[in-house]
């Protein structure tokens, strides 16, 4: 069973943020996101569409928001503190994040599962240093807490995690359909385009061929993390949509992400 069947397309997507083109008006887009963890409604409607090309994978979301806000402006700054659209790609022994806010700020990190990693083997790359100052140890959403402090509770354990790490080629944009930071009017709000090189995620393939065979499946997460104040006071964790739910609160699941067929 699959969560979502992505379509080929013959011509490269300019890349501007704008889902209104005819290229994402003719997709399949997805269904509304799930609350991650429960499975119930979303708090706000969010969908995705996904395309492919020889060339390049194009990912567009619509995020509806009545107040869009991004006040992180820093490439890597820790998106996920604010509002964000998401993006997990899984390849068996590692997976690439990236998160996007509003203002089209991105956040990526490269992860290898430590009992995958190997002096010498596929992963001793220099832009997967385990030596570099940006690259620590990740135990999954629950790290540090109770019998999982140093492990988490992902049965794989810990993995690495190299924030240093920038995807060759990646091309993102946001159109915001209101105005950013003004909250002073009640805005419709906003859309994300991505594009990524095959060429780029070599490592992700795990053997499989790039661009993908028609009936190849990979699993992505593609989710939203949204701030929300109640009282004067801001909820943790944030409330997280998704297109399936986990069952659990974590991201960091790549069992539980959804299915992405390619097809002609």
């Amino acid at each position: 069973m699959t969560d979502y069947i992505a379509r080929r397309i013959a011509e490269p997507i300019e890349i501007d943020g704008n889902i209104e083109k005819p290229v994402w008006k003719n997709a399949t887009w997805s269904r509304r996101f799930v609350d991650m963890a429960t499975g119930g409604p979303g708090l706000y409607e969010t969908r995705t569409a996904i395309l492919w090309a020889d060339t390049h994978l194009y990912i567009a979301f619509w995020a509806e928001e009545p107040f869009v806000e991004a006040r992180l402006a820093e490439r890597d700054s820790l998106i996920f503190l604010e509002n964000d659209l998401e993006v997990f790609i899984d390849g068996g022994d590692c997976y690439y994040e990236l998160e996007v806010n509003a203002a089209n700020t991105i956040y990526e990190v490269f992860f290898v599962w430590r009992d995958a990693y190997r002096k010498g083997g596929k992963f001793d790359l220099p832009q997967l240093d385990v030596h570099d100052p940006k690259s620590y140890t990740f135990g999954g959403n629950f790290d540090r807490s109770g019998t999982s402090f140093w492990r988490g509770t992902h049965p794989r354990g810990t993995r690495w995690a190299f924030t240093g790490f920038d995807l060759p080629g990646l091309k993102t944009a946001v159109k915001v359909d209101g105005t950013l930071n003004d909250n002073s009017d009640v805005d419709r709000g906003w859309s994300l385009e991505i594009a990524i090189p095959w060429e780029s995620l070599a490592l992700l393939a795990a053997g499989r061929s790039l661009p993908p065979t028609p009936g190849d499946i990979w699993k992505m997460f593609l989710g939203r993390f949204q701030k929300l104040m109640v009282a004067g006071k801001e909820v943790e964790p944030h409330p997280a949509m998704a297109l399936n739910s986990h069952g659990v609160d974590d991201t960091h699941q790549p069992d539980a992400w959804s299915k992405v067929r390619f097809e002609q």
